[in-house]
């Protein structure tokens, strides 16, 4: 990725036995002989998978040392919450800290085998919207005041009017969105804004759910991973997920499940949460043909519902 920051650690092999070494024997024996190969590398993070079981994720700058705390202080009470639903989570084996010259919390996730649904089919990911429905009813618990924060996901859609507005005038400037599909956007993100806000508790929100973070295997919905960005707040933006990874008849199986724990206001600002991911998709996905795909097809889902 041509945009992608430039990491502000070198991460190897031997730094990561080390750190094996000194913090996971007592809970994974074996740690230090498992092989130990890179098989990711984001904005934000490196993944190395450790033997079969096991993956280890370091944070690769500063700025994302923060997410690897929140994810270990959240997921293990997300697991348990999700448990009975049949979805994993990354809840962490091990919670690594700062070691040999390494500055940042770490942590050792079990592996979870499967693909992601970014490379499933759109008509087949139908077959588990109902799990992944209540796999949110699940997660959307009331969260505790000392959440962690983030200043956009899960907050009122006051907060990204700019943001959206920005990345309008710039698709249709380069042609992406034409005016009557930029319009209709437009039109979806202020009915958004109409809608009456969420005035409850906070509820624990994923903050980054879209297909990359969700793994299927055998036509079942296996895992939903990477919860960086987990904080507490509105639902909408989680659930925005309905335009995101399904096409109508998907959708429809995703809301019915979803049941009456949601109101019709909620509804309306997850449409409009999904125009303004699409919107950012397809503004700054030009070096990843697989995100802008997705862009393109979720606008296709959320101007269909329009």
């Amino acid at each position: 990725m041509p945009d992608k920051p430039a990491a502000e650690i070198s991460i190897d092999i031997p730094l990561i036995r080390g750190l094996l070494a000194d913090q996971a024997a007592a809970i994974i024996p074996d740690a230090t002989d498992l092989p130990l190969r890179k098989v990711a590398e984001g904005w934000d993070s490196e993944v190395w998978r450790l033997g079969d079981e096991y993956a280890v994720r370091l944070p690769r700058r500063a700025l994302a040392a923060p997410l690897v705390l929140h994810e270990q202080a959240v997921l293990p009470g997300v697991a348990e919450r999700l448990a009975p639903v049949g979805v994993r989570v990354p809840a962490p084996v091990v919670d690594g800290a700062a070691g040999h010259g390494y500055p940042w919390a770490w942590s050792v996730v079990p592996w979870i085998d499967g693909v992601s649904a970014l490379d499933q089919p759109l008509a087949e990911r139908g077959e588990w919207a109902d799990a992944l429905a209540r796999a949110l009813v699940a997660l959307h618990a009331d969260a505790p005041d000392d959440h962690p924060v983030n200043p956009f996901r899960g907050a009122p859609l006051a907060a990204r009017t700019d943001a959206v507005e920005q990345r309008l005038r710039t698709l249709r400037v380069a042609g992406i969105l034409d005016d009557t599909s930029a319009d209709a956007v437009h039109a979806l993100w202020h009915a958004g804004l109409a809608a009456e806000p969420w005035d409850r508790t906070p509820v624990w929100i994923h903050g980054d759910l879209h297909p990359g973070n969700l793994v299927t295997r055998h036509g079942t919905l296996a895992a939903i991973i990477d919860f960086g960005d987990v904080t507490a707040g509105d639902p909408a933006y989680d659930l925005a997920v309905a335009w995101l990874a399904f096409d109508a008849a998907g959708r429809e199986r995703f809301l019915a499940a979803a049941g009456s724990g949601y109101d019709i206001d909620v509804w309306v600002r997850a449409r409009a949460w999904a125009a303004a991911v699409v919107l950012m998709l397809l503004a700054h996905s030009d070096d990843n043909p697989a995100y802008f795909a997705l862009g393109r097809d979720a606008a296709t889902e959320v101007l269909a519902d329009a």
